[in-house]
């Protein structure tokens, strides 16, 4: 049942992921202009003469003389049969090279977030449930609602500012000046910790704060049901009773909530690692927006989507193995 479930699945996937591909290449078709035509303005702002010919034999060297169609199906197929992702025109290079030297610390940052955004709201969902009303339970409900209404930018400025005024310490990049050109070593990998470690908690800070309030709500809502009035009128110890099942229910927002929250995360680091000066996917996205470097930003999104839809795969079969009230298929049991 589950292999044949995975199988249709996936077949389903291939259109998905071939309308996400057209949709991708139509939005960054939309602006006017196009890379060209920027790049033509920069050369007359610097005082360059630019004549038609030069023009034309640019636009066949950025393939930008074919119809929108061609330039799809070709940057299509390329993906498909060579893994391809076209050359991004800013930076004169494959696209594979460009998104590659950066993507690996961008996974690293969102998977860091994610583990810390599930450390840290699944514990304080569970304790202001059973907790209800407390003090404490309070105190997390207004961080929770201003770690939802404060942009992760707005935290990031205020806490470059707090730490330079109080310390004289710049806390942009991933590195002192004194480590950004040396060689790895154990020192170079401590002075990261930390800058590293306030850019994870800048940007889970909404989903933790989200995920905290879902929890929280589905565990009042599993300790109202009566098999745990009935669990309690038994004598059944109430941390044997919590852990048996209210939390096993609970926790499925969290596996329901992976296919969005893992590209959420990437692309809610955007402003904030520009904010921090981190060499993540995030500012080069948004220079290639700028800039209309359509092969760059297209395949960035493109990738952002399909992490999306793996993800709600991923989590479409581990509720299913997790949660035997769920059937494949949409067939009760």
């Amino acid at each position: 049942m589950l292999v044949s479930y995975i199988a249709k699945r996936l077949l389903q996937l291939i259109p998905l992921i071939i309308a996400i591909s057209v949709i991708v290449f139509v939005i960054i078709q939309l602006p006017p202009g196009d890379y060209l035509t920027t790049y033509i303005q920069q050369l007359e702002l610097s005082g360059t003469d630019v004549n038609q010919s030069h023009i034309e034999s640019l636009k066949r060297q950025y393939a930008l003389d074919q119809p929108t169609h061609i330039q799809y199906f070709t940057w299509a197929s390329n993906i498909v049969m060579r893994g391809d992702f076209g050359r991004s025109f800013q930076w004169n290079r494959p696209v594979a090279e460009v998104i590659g030297s950066r993507l690996q610390m961008t996974m690293t940052v969102a998977l860091l977030t994610l583990v810390f955004v599930w450390l840290v709201s699944i514990p304080i969902g569970i304790y202001s449930a059973t907790h209800q009303y407390s003090v404490f339970d309070y105190i997390f409900t207004f961080f929770g609602f201003i770690g939802l209404a404060v942009p992760g930018f707005l935290i990031a400025l205020f806490m470059i500012y707090f730490i330079f005024v109080n310390t004289g310490v710049a806390i942009t990049g991933l590195f002192s000046p004194e480590y950004v050109n040396a060689a790895w070593s154990i020192d170079k990998f401590i002075n990261m910790l930390p800058r590293l470690g306030l850019l994870v908690a800048i940007v889970g800070l909404a989903s933790t704060a989200g995920l905290i309030r879902t929890t929280r709500a589905m565990m009042l809502d599993e300790l109202g049901k009566q098999y745990v009035i009935t669990a309690r009128a038994k004598g059944v110890p109430e941390n044997k009773l919590l852990f048996k099942y209210p939390i096993r229910m609970a926790i499925n927002p969290l596996i329901s909530t992976i296919g969005w929250t893992l590209p959420a995360l990437i692309s809610g680091e955007v402003i904030v690692s520009i904010v921090l000066n981190m060499p993540t996917t995030g500012p080069m996205m948004l220079r290639a927006l700028l800039t209309q470097d359509m092969y760059l930003a297209g395949s960035f999104l493109l990738i952002v989507a399909i992490l999306t839809v793996i993800g709600t795969l991923l989590s479409d079969i581990l509720l299913a193995v997790v949660d035997p009230r769920i059937r494949f298929g949409g067939v009760g049991g």
